[in-house]
């Protein structure tokens, strides 16, 4: 193992200890730098702004006409005791545009409620709300159930009568002679003696 571990050793060192000649060097190659053609800068001409001139035209002139209100004046009412309806309305208005009325109804809870109002192009709607009466409200008592009578359905049906069937009587023939049966004697037994059995003592 020793003798193996010598020779390696001097191996190494036989090729640590070697020579090689110098290695060969290379120069990069030089390459004349490109030159490219120069143009010259495109010139464009100018042309001057164009201008437009603006159109003029004439303002339509319209003629200016007011219509005067119309005077008017209407008024109806709905009395029905059947259907507790009870309303009316009225109106009239002049003919500047001023409007005065009022409307009254009566309502679900007793109260009758009258609204006057008043209109024109400067106050604009303006209206009084009022109500008479004071406002009821019953309890509510439903009916207590009452099922619906209806009358008792007991259909009759009469029993049907069907005739009696009548079937004729079958007939039967007696073709055949009356059976004869064989008489055989009674049969005889042997009498044999009474058995005879000696006494116990």
């Amino acid at each position: 193992m020793k003798v193996f571990l010598c020779i390696v050793l001097v191996t190494l060192v036989a090729v640590n200890g070697q020579s090689y000649p110098n290695r060969p060097s290379y120069k990069p190659p030089a390459y004349p730098s490109p030159s490219y053609p120069t143009y010259p800068k495109p010139s464009y001409p100018s042309y001057p702004k164009p201008s437009y001139p603006r159109a003029d035209y004439a303002k339509p002139a319209y003629p200016q006409t007011y219509e005067t209100p119309m005077p008017y004046d209407f008024a109806w009412e709905v009395k029905d005791a059947y259907t507790y309806n009870n309303y009316n309305h009225q109106e009239a208005g002049d003919d500047k545009g001023y409007v005065t009325g009022s409307y009254s109804v009566d309502l679900p809870d007793g109260r009758k409620q009258t609204v006057a109002y008043k209109a024109d192009d400067y106050t604009g709607y303006v209206a009084d709300v009022k109500y008479e009466g004071e406002a009821k409200y019953p309890e509510n008592k439903p009916a207590p159930y009452k099922p619906a009578a209806y009358p008792e359905y007991k259909p009759a049906y009469s029993s049907p009568t069907y005739p009696k069937p009548a079937y004729p009587k079958p007939a039967y023939k007696n073709d055949y002679p009356a059976p004869s049966y064989p008489s055989y004697r009674p049969p005889s037994y042997p009498s044999y003696p009474a058995p005879k059995y000696p006494a116990r003592y």
